[in-house]
């Protein structure tokens, strides 16, 4: 079992990837749990895969489980969706120090935790993640959120869990696109800061996507290790160190708010199409080579990932994307910061970024071939 620590200051805590984990949640969690009971939220798929197991394994540990059964997908990650958890949790007696489930992909996650950092102002919870999108990214670091008519993941509270079990078992029961998705969030990190990785994900990324659970479990293992160094650095994002971990999101949430945050674009698909156009935008500007910027889209590409923004069919243009970036939680006295590359692996937070230009490049970017 690979054991990642999380060192955040005041809020340490641990990311253990192994096979199994989920058959064996129970003895994982047991230390975490007051008394014999715990609250779980799920969703209707992962509840269909997963539950009797995870059930099973907090029973053979003495723990009875209630479950809270939500809706899967984006729209469970609402104002409605937050107020049903938050009741239903009230319901069920969670105290202060009791210890809430998460489990689930990233909608799940993030629902779940920031549900635990409002009731009795505060309650504990764990991550079980079981999408690739989720175990190598939401469940560590302790963003919650939910979206809003405004845009995604604007209402939220930093909440970090005291628990992560990541099994990569559990990845076999995804469809293929929700694995290519996910696979989005492994990129990322090669392209931060990691040019090694990037290479070995270009040898690799086909293998991880098909199913390999070596590259798989590697994969999940370098991705938590990266981003436990980033948010252990800057818990809150206030020294700009953790912003880089938002490179490809600002593009991409702006393609998620045009598709109303829907299944036509999975929240990891537009990360991959946001992370070539801040690669290209940075070939644009001179910041890295045109080169570098269409191997970033060739990968991503080669693993069945969007790579060209006019494939996607949208009816917006280049100042209506735009003007969806205006509600980005980056926004600092009217001045939106992008996350940009001077190469592979060498991403930074560019302050000085011409919006007007953005838009007239997302313009051309909507009709190229």
């Amino acid at each position: 079992m690979a054991v990642i620590p999380v060192n955040i200051a005041g809020a340490p805590y641990e990311v253990r990837i192994e096979a199994g984990l989920l058959a064996a949640a129970g003895k994982h969690c047991r230390p975490f749990i007051r008394g014999g009971k715990v609250a779980v939220v799920t969703d209707e798929n992962v509840a269909g895969a997963w539950r009797a197991p995870v059930e099973a394994s907090l029973a053979a540990e003495g723990i009875a489980s209630t479950w809270l059964v939500l809706a899967a997908g984006e729209s469970s990650k609402s104002w409605a969706g937050l107020a049903r958890t938050a009741d239903w949790l009230l319901e069920q007696g969670v105290e202060r120090k009791d210890c809430v489930i998460a489990l689930g992909g990233g909608v799940i996650g993030d629902l779940t935790g920031f549900a635990a950092s409002i009731v009795k102002r505060g309650c504990e919870f764990i991550q079980l993640p079981t999408t690739l999108l989720a175990q190598v990214d939401s469940s560590v670091g302790g963003k919650t959120a939910i979206n809003t008519a405004a845009g995604k993941n604007l209402v939220g509270a930093f909440h970090q869990p005291v628990l992560v079990l990541a099994d990569p078992l559990a990845l076999n029961t995804l469809p293929a696109r929700d694995v290519r998705a996910g696979y989005a969030e492994v990129v990322k990190y090669g392209l931060i800061d990691d040019a090694a990785f990037f290479a070995w994900c270009e040898a690799n990324g086909a293998r991880l996507v098909a199913g390999d659970p070596e590259a798989r479990a590697f994969a999940i293992a370098r991705s938590v290790a990266a981003k436990a160094r980033i948010v252990a650095a800057d818990e809150k994002e206030t020294t700009g160190v953790r912003a880089l971990l938002n490179l490809g999101h600002t593009f991409g949430h702006a393609l998620e708010a045009e598709t109303g945050f829907s299944d036509r674009l999975l929240h990891g698909e537009g990360v991959a199409m946001g992370m070539v156009l801040a690669a290209r935008y940075s070939a644009r500007t001179g910041l890295m080579t045109g080169q570098d910027a269409e191997r970033v889209a060739a990968h991503l590409a080669a693993v069945g990932l969007p790579s060209s923004l006019a494939a996607l069919g949208m009816d917006g243009d280049g100042e209506t994307l735009k003007n969806h970036m205006l509600h980005d939680k980056k926004m600092d006295a009217g001045n939106l910061p992008f996350l940009l590359m001077r190469g592979i692996g060498q991403t930074f937070l560019a302050k000085d970024v011409d919006l007007a230009d953005v838009s007239a490049f997302l313009d051309a970017e909507l009709v190229r071939g």
